[in-house]
């Protein structure tokens, strides 16, 4: 098989698997060889963090947390700070996901301050951004993505882009009554992201960026999205959750694959 790009996969647990489930479920993960040119990574609960990590610190499948404070300590009741998510062993902090802004107040300006705060701590950040359906049906996909994406990274410096993931999740795609968005749909809309990243960064640095779709990614259409030129992995829900599930999905994205 020739690989034609780098290719992310990743899972986000989500609020499922507690410290036993989870535990068994690295332990499962930890003897899994993906195919060349493949990065998978799991996105899990706090209350797993540095243990999942811990299994898996010694496989190549990377670990990040699910959210983070942009403080690196103080009197902030409830919240991790970047520097405890570095502890406890995690690569990657997932920041902006459509259920923290929908539910908890998340906004553009506070995903900026955290994904400052996760590349000065050693973190990749994994960005998520997406429109809703009335944004959809109303035709300003475009405009509202380039404005979350202009936003997380006003005070990301050029030379840290690279360091970072941007998953398109469009909130309409989310969740168990989501419906995935068609190929051609996400082709076209990482068209625009790519071009808002050479605007920002110059070409060099904007096609280092790797671009992620997320949004009822099945072992069905995964493979769909990732044979598009600017499709550089995708982020998968509950059709991750479950392991051997996991890596047959890894496994089909991959195999056929024609090389660019």
């Amino acid at each position: 098989m020739v690989t034609r790009k780098t290719v992310w996969i990743g899972t986000n647990w989500k609020m499922n698997k507690g410290p036993a489930e989870a535990l068994a479920a690295a332990e499962a993960l930890k003897g899994y060889q993906p195919p060349e040119g493949v990065k998978p990574f799991i996105i899990v609960p706090f209350t797993s963090l540095q243990a999942v990590a811990d299994v898996l610190k010694v496989s190549d499948v990377r670990v990040g947390a699910q959210n983070m404070h942009w403080e690196g300590s103080g009197s902030w009741t409830g919240e991790i700070s970047p520097a405890m998510v570095k502890e406890c062993g995690a690569d990657i902090v997932l920041i902006g996901h459509s259920e923290r802004r929908q539910h908890f107040a998340e906004t553009d300006w506070t995903v900026s301050r955290k994904m400052a705060a996760a590349l000065r701590h050693g973190l990749r950040p994994l960005l998520c951004i997406g429109e809703s359906l009335d944004e959809y049906d109303y035709g300003v996909t475009a405009e509202t993505l380039a404005r979350q994406l202009k936003i997380a990274l006003h005070d990301v410096a050029v030379k840290d882009l690279p360091n970072i993931l941007v998953a398109y999740e469009p909130v309409w795609a989310i969740g168990a009554g989501g419906r995935a968005a068609d190929t051609d749909c996400v082709a076209r809309v990482h068209i625009g992201l790519r071009q808002v990243l050479n605007e920002i960064a110059g070409p060099e640095i904007g096609a280092r960026v790797p671009l992620l779709y997320g949004g009822s990614v099945s072992q069905d259409n995964a493979r769909g999205y990732v044979e598009q030129p600017n499709v550089d992995g995708v982020f998968v829900g509950r059709a991750g959750w479950n392991v051997p599930d996991f890596e047959k999905l890894i496994d089909r994205v991959i195999e056929e694959r024609a090389p660019a």
